[in-house]
């Protein structure tokens, strides 16, 4: 039996919805404010059909129509009053980043489209989101440096993310395989950003550890590395504002890092 084409474009929009918000999130560093574009981009869809273009991949042409609202909205990086802090220090480095940057540098490397996908979605040609990416790898690398905390228990994972993480200018401040390791380890020294996996060495949760962390430091952001993000993107209750999937690449961990870096936030997921 053929399917209607409603509900081929629902199957579609469905399958691509999670990482939609993941990218949303991402952008704006807040999932109140991630999941208000994801929505107004599914009303504008919903009212405009041709909104989606059925000639481009199902995803690509998801977040060519949240692009096309983004950008008409001015792509506002003041969705929430910034706090102080580290969240303030972060909209002081989004103002003077150059336009679309952020955007492309997220959409190749969290998102995985090629630079070519990356300029459908943008509405530029390959070369120009190639530029862009370039562009902002270099002003990201400037942030400013910071301590950064690893919840992880596989020693592989842990030395890789540990490697990385230290080329980028960051230092480490330890590296916590279990739930009370890392409560532990965080109250020895606080760090500016976590770091965490899901599922732990003696089957404790990483995010326990982190809303036991945050409860005495609810300024550092969180970046959750998990094989399955979808699970952690439905859009019911607290949700992590920056996810990135496993396996990972050092593109990914790079690129979230840097973000996270930008933005405090404080929210992240609670089971």
């Amino acid at each position: 039996m053929t399917a209607e084409p409603g509900e081929v474009l629902a199957n579609q929009i469905g399958a691509n919805l999670p990482f939609l918000r993941r990218y949303a999130r991402a952008l704006t560093g807040s999932q109140t404010s991630g999941d208000t574009y994801a929505l107004a981009t599914l009303e504008a869809i919903l009212s405009e059909p041709d909104r989606f273009d059925t000639a481009l991949k199902a995803k690509v042409a998801l977040f060519r129509a949240f692009h096309a609202i983004w950008t008409t909205s001015g792509a506002p990086l003041e969705v929430e009053a910034p706090a102080s802090g580290l969240e303030s220090k972060a909209q002081k480095h989004l103002s003077a980043l150059t336009p679309n940057t952020r955007e492309a540098l997220l959409l190749h490397t969290i998102e995985e489209f090629s630079t070519e996908e990356v300029g459908q979605v943008m509405g530029v040609g390959a070369a120009e989101a190639q530029e862009l990416i370039n562009i902002a790898y270099q002003e990201m690398s400037k942030s400013t440096s910071g301590k950064v905390m690893i919840i992880e228990d596989e020693a592989i994972i842990s030395m890789d993310l540990e490697s990385i993480v230290a080329e980028m200018g960051h230092r480490v401040t330890g590296i916590a395989r279990t739930e009370t390791a890392a409560v532990k380890l965080a109250q020895e020294e606080r760090p500016d950003l976590i770091l965490s996996d899901i599922q732990l060495a003696d089957n404790s949760s990483g995010i326990d550890a982190v809303n036991k962390i945050l409860q005495g430091q609810e300024d550092c952001p969180v970046i959750f590395i998990t094989a399955f993000p979808e699970r952690l993107l439905t859009g019911e209750g607290p949700e992590p504002a920056f996810l990135i999937s496993k396996p990972y690449t050092e593109e990914q961990v790079r690129s979230a890092v840097s973000q996270a870096m930008f933005f405090s936030s404080t929210e992240t997921l609670k089971v």
